[in-house]
């Protein structure tokens, strides 16, 4: 699978500290997402795991691997990040995992517009 319709899915599995799901939720909710989504990036979908007390889900989409070496790291870069979000959610997280899976654009604007 490789053409110029292939995009990268993020997919980000966190564990948070026990107990701090709810907080670390209103933040990505309110802060963190919307950051990301002013930076360029496409968040698909965010939110407690339905079936783990202490997971929490992130999937992002990117045109490219090489756009999301360079978008992501610039969230993390920003003054609003450093300022509001780094202290208070790295506490939070335990441990992540990410993985990426090639997909097709219509598979993300399906996703997208399903949403």
């Amino acid at each position: 699978m490789s053409s110029d319709d292939d995009w990268i899915l993020e997919i980000r599995l966190f564990t948070v500290s026990p107990d701090a799901r709810p907080e670390f939720h209103r933040i990505s909710r309110d802060g963190t997402i919307p950051l990301m989504r002013r930076c360029g990036l496409t968040v698909l979908a965010h939110g407690p795991s339905p079936t783990d007390d202490d997971g929490y889900f992130l999937i992002r989409a990117f045109p490219s691997v090489e756009l999301r070496n360079e978008l992501a790291p610039a969230v993390y870069a920003t003054k609003e990040w450093e300022e509001n979000y780094e202290e208070p959610v790295m506490k939070m997280i335990q441990e992540y995992h990410t993985t990426l899976v090639p997909v097709s654009r219509r598979v993300i604007e399906e996703w997208s517009a399903a949403v």
